[in-house]
């Protein structure tokens, strides 16, 4: 006799990513990329990559990923996709590690 499968079994529940989390202006379109310091209790990034078709995002992401030392995979923009101030998540690192590593980035 067949028996209808439990359904409710199956279903993961996705947890929000853990790590330091923080709050990014961007400015596109900028002559090149670079941190411009803290403004407003966020971090003030220009960058060059234009904001069309997911460019600034990606470029976004790949800058912090070199900053902070990390994979690409593990910078996530949680929320701002279209918007110039975005949340960003970065696995495998604390608040700490990341305020350290803005702070050397300013003051190169």
């Amino acid at each position: 006799m067949y028996k209808a499968a439990d359904k409710t079994a199956d279903k993961t529940e996705t947890a929000a990513p853990s790590g330091a989390r923080f709050t990014v202006k961007v400015v596109p379109g900028s002559s090149r990329t670079q941190c411009c310091g803290m403004h407003d209790g966020m971090m003030r990034i220009r960058l060059a990559a234009v904001p069309e078709k997911g460019k600034a995002n990606k470029a976004l992401i790949a800058y912090l990923a070199g900053l902070l030392s990390v994979k690409k995979n593990a910078v996530k923009i949680i929320s701002g996709q279209t918007a110039p101030i975005k949340h960003i998540v970065v696995e495998g690192l604390d608040d700490a590690t990341v305020t350290a590593c803005f702070n050397r980035a300013q003051t190169n």
